[in-house]
């Protein structure tokens, strides 16, 4: 029992280190100002899904990895929850919030997971999976904003590709060695 409580722990903290960079990825300016995410609550949402599941398809890679992504995602869910009760959510209401932007994530999830699972994923395919989704204005966005994104997640999945599998499980998934 000692044993597991050890892991659970060790993974505990290998999550924290992965989330606070898939974090720190969320701050980029061009996000916001290039791709037309919104600098909102739900706009922040966005980005943060779209780093949680390139490092969850990444983590989908490697057997070693598996136990990493569920916990990756329970660690994006009370960051959540976190976040909407210091908005000032009741607490009567969080549950209700949070089943909602679950299930937003989620659709998130299959959405970006059909566009990459394509024969040969294309800008143009996730660019579409982004109309009114990621991009909360699409008509307000700069011209080109989805398919920058969509380049933009193109990009991060072949850098989140590139990492081994032991530098992931030391928490590292962006910095350097």
């Amino acid at each position: 029992m000692l044993k597991r409580w050890r892991i659970a722990r060790q993974n505990r903290a290998i999550v924290d280190l992965l989330y606070q960079e898939l974090v720190s990825l969320t701050r980029q300016p061009k996000l916001y100002e290039a791709f037309g995410i919104a600098d909102t609550f739900m706009g922040r949402f966005e980005a943060l899904s779209v780093h949680v599941f390139l490092c969850l398809r990444r983590c989908r890679m490697d057997a070693e990895l598996a136990p990493l992504a569920q916990d990756l995602v329970d660690r994006f869910m009370a960051d959540i929850d976190n976040t909407v009760r210091e908005l000032g959510v009741g607490d009567q209401s969080v549950p209700k919030r949070m089943r909602k932007l679950a299930g937003i994530f989620y659709d998130r999830v299959r959405r970006y997971e059909d566009a990459f699972d394509q024969a040969s994923p294309t800008d143009q395919a996730l660019a579409e999976s982004f109309a009114g989704r990621a991009i909360e204005r699409p008509e307000e966005a700069p011209e080109g904003a989805a398919a920058g994104l969509a380049a933009y997640m193109i990009t991060m999945e072949d850098r989140f590709r590139s990492v081994p599998t032991e530098r992931i499980l030391t928490g590292n998934l962006i910095g350097e060695n």
